[in-house]
């Protein structure tokens, strides 16, 4: 790392730790809000000149510019991205990495990635060196505890880092330096080929997608794995109640998360477990789902990367928002959960009318998981009116558990029972993130409750994929 760089690290460090959540930071929501709405003017008239794709609508607020999504974005690479690289020439460069497994290459000096593709086309992300380490100072200022920070800044003792996950970056090596061993651990090889050198490495951070740490947390459980690291980070997808149980059990403390994406570091949680959004570097939208304002579609403006535009992106993502405050007193907004995709949603119809009531993804959890004390691995897919449910236990009195506890949540709810459908468990490739409730197709009934554009183009589009 150039000495530039390394330089902006430390400073967007000291700035998000210190200034933008520390003590000198904001007391109140409405100066987050008042705050943010300064750096997005701002943003917006130095970078909508500078964008081809916004060039109709330099001048414009925030709330007139276009609402975007993903296949937007991919149609219009090349103009929505400062650097003029195309779509095909990133998705090439990246795809060149992921087949040779080496990611340390950049293109024209820029870092490319894909997402991993499990919601249709995958996404393509551009950062800049400088983009890269300010990047790095924000993630280490969210995560590192204050005991490993001393050992940073001191250099008395390492510290180890270890990162499962489907791809490297160099976007992520960008923490590795002489304080920090930054080992990453490919997924694409199976978790077991890694054990020898995670052990060896003994880390005092272990980042994993929720079904990778519960595997590691079983090993260690059962005596065949070792290490005890000090703080333990779940990312890239759904942190699942029993994952989290035994995750939890295993290390001990509590399991935090990371919520980031393609379009950018959008959550962190606190020293108290509870998921907070990155509110002061990038702008929330909610689009909310109900009318109690507890469930919301986020609408992303990220107004500090200036490489590759992200405004007004809308996700796919269910967030639900925490109903309590939390504790550590930080203004920005405290989720309950990240629950999953509008895809997730399971719709079932009222007992009496022809009116379908979402079913989200937490709801489900709950049940089952109060139903059961041990939980089992399991699969759930809507086709219509019946759910397809694939359960990892030989026991028949276990899915029997299961559909029984559906149908007591659909009775609580005043909702006709679902047909249950047995289907059998096939155990996902670890490279691949996991999901375990997805609704395939929704029931075809007359009357259908009213949905953000988003969530309803996702449920056409689902209905249009189970046809072809």
């Amino acid at each position: 790392m150039k000495f530039s760089e390394l330089a902006r690290l430390g400073y967007h460090f000291a700035r998000t730790r210190w200034l933008l959540s520390g003590r000198a930071g904001f007391r109140t929501r409405a100066q987050l809000q008042a705050w943010q709405a300064k750096k997005i003017a701002s943003f917006l008239k130095h970078e909508l000149p500078r964008t081809a794709y916004y060039q109709q609508h330099v001048g414009k607020s925030l709330a007139q510019l276009p609402l975007m999504d993903k296949t937007v974005t991919l149609e219009n690479f090349a103009q929505l991205n400062s650097a003029g690289i195309s779509l095909a020439t990133a998705t090439e460069a990246a795809l060149r990495s992921e087949a040779s497994r080496d990611f340390k290459p950049d293109l024209h000096g820029y870092t490319v990635g894909l997402s991993s593709g499990t919601m249709g086309p995958r996404g393509v992300f551009l950062t800049s060196p400088a983009e890269s380490a300010t990047w790095a100072g924000i993630i280490m200022a969210r995560t590192l505890p204050s005991d490993m920070l001393r050992d940073l800044l001191t250099g008395r003792k390492q510290v180890k880092i270890g990162f499962f996950l489907r791809a490297n970056s160099s976007l992520y090596t960008t923490l590795g330096s002489k304080r920090i061993d930054f080992t990453f651990y490919d997924l694409f090889q199976g978790v077991d080929a890694h054990l020898a050198a995670l052990e060896k490495q003994a880390p005092d951070i272990l980042v994993a997608p929720a079904h990778v740490l519960s595997q590691l947390a079983q090993l260690k459980l059962t005596g065949m794995l070792h290490i005890a690291p000090r703080k333990v980070i779940s990312v890239a997808e759904v942190l699942e109640v029993d994952d989290k149980a035994r995750i939890a059990a295993a290390f001990g403390g509590i399991v935090h998360q990371l919520y980031q994406c393609t379009e950018g570091f959008l959550g962190y949680t606190c020293e108290h477990g509870v998921m907070h959004l990155n509110e002061e570097f990038v702008h929330i939208e909610p689009e909310w789902l109900d009318e109690e304002h507890s469930r919301f579609v986020p609408v992303v403006t990220d107004f500090t990367r200036t490489t590759q535009k992200i405004i007004r992106y809308r996700l796919n993502d269910v967030l639900r928002v925490r109903d309590t405050p939390c504790p550590c007193g930080r203004v920005s907004l405290a989720l309950a959960a990240v629950e999953g995709r509008c895809d997730d949603i399971l719709w079932l119809p009222k007992k009496s009318t022809t009116e379908l009531v979402a079913i989200y993804p937490d709801m489900l959890r709950h049940a089952i998981t109060i139903f059961r004390k041990a939980l089992p691995d399991y699969r759930i897919e809507q086709h219509g009116t019946s759910l397809h449910i694939a359960v990892n236990d030989v026991q028949p009195q276990t899915r029997q558990d299961m559909y029984a506890a559906i149908a007591a949540l659909a009775e609580r709810l005043g909702l006709q029972a679902p047909d249950f459908v047995h289907m059998p468990f096939v155990r996902e490739d670890a490279t691949k993130k996991r999901r375990r409730i997805m609704c395939v197709t929704r029931p075809c009934l007359v009357a259908l409750p009213k949905l953000p554009v988003q969530a309803e183009q996702d449920g056409k589009r689902n209905e249009e994929l189970s046809l072809a």
